[in-house]
């Protein structure tokens, strides 16, 4: 066991800490298996890749930002049914992020909108490809505040370098002037170069009251975003308020059973 110690205490030193757990099973496992000592290297590496694979996985997820972790494996397309399964799955290949493709999620609050676009987004961290989420408004104060310290153009070019950009709420408050061409920039320098994924709450006809009332700006943005685009639409009520509405409901059903008034 002494040996075996001393092992240990090395590969931790050569920071391969899987190798270094795992490898007093590996050796009882080769023992009993007779295997050859490439065949008991190979595993043991093999178990460090993979643990390095998911610590760098992990890493992206955190990095990206998400507000929780929302899998496409667990999204009820049963609440969904217009939406297309096989599009989602489709675009589940990332293969739109090759292509510098958009994804705008459109459709009312509550409608797993956001849920779409962080499962495709933690796909592509799985994939080990840069990823960002943010909220439109945090994003457009963050950019504004670069403006003022002379950053911005160093900013840009960071989230031009991303795989893909995830806005999310878009048009739920409306944008100034400023916001509004700072949010064409952005656009403009990701066009054909990187995915942005949008969700919002307004059809695009009504993109002109997000910026700010500037159907001008609203068409040049639009005109790039969905130059190369995917459109997924969500509709019906909010997810989140189904187990509500049905409670009450419930509820409303026994007062009326028991002559109470509603």
């Amino acid at each position: 066991m002494g040996d075996l110690t001393h092992l240990q205490e090395d590969l931790k030193r050569l920071g391969l800490h899987t190798m270094a757990t795992v490898v007093g099973t590996e050796v009882d496992k080769a023992i009993k298996s007779q295997a050859s000592y490439t065949a008991f290297l190979e595993r043991l590496v093999e178990e460090e890749l993979v643990a390095k694979a998911d610590r760098s996985i992990n890493a992206r997820i955190a990095k990206a930002g998400f507000p929780a972790i929302r899998t496409l494996d667990a999204f009820d397309f049963g609440f969904q049914p217009g939406l297309a399964v096989a599009v989602v799955k489709e675009l589940a290949g990332l293969d739109f992020l090759d292509r510098a493709e958009n994804i705008c999620a459109v459709g009312p609050p509550g409608t797993g909108k956001s849920h779409l676009l962080i499962g495709l987004a933690i796909k592509a961290c799985e994939a080990r490809k840069r990823v960002l989420f943010t909220h439109a408004p945090t994003l457009l104060d963050h950019l504004v505040a670069c403006t003022v310290d002379g950053s911005l153009g160093r900013r840009l070019r960071d989230l031009q370098r991303l795989d893909f950009l995830v806005v999310d709420e878009l048009g739920y408050m409306p944008m100034d002037s400023r916001r509004a061409d700072l949010f064409f920039q952005l656009v403009s320098a990701r066009y054909e170069q990187g995915s942005i994924g949008v969700t919002t709450n307004k059809p695009f006809d009504q993109w002109g009251q997000v910026f700010g009332g500037d159907d001008v700006i609203a068409t040049a943005i639009l005109d790039r975003l969905l130059h190369h685009s995917h459109i997924l639409v969500t509709t019906g009520p909010s997810y989140r308020m189904k187990d509500k509405v049905a409670h009450l409901k419930t509820a409303a059903c026994g007062d009326a059973a028991n002559g109470k008034p509603k």
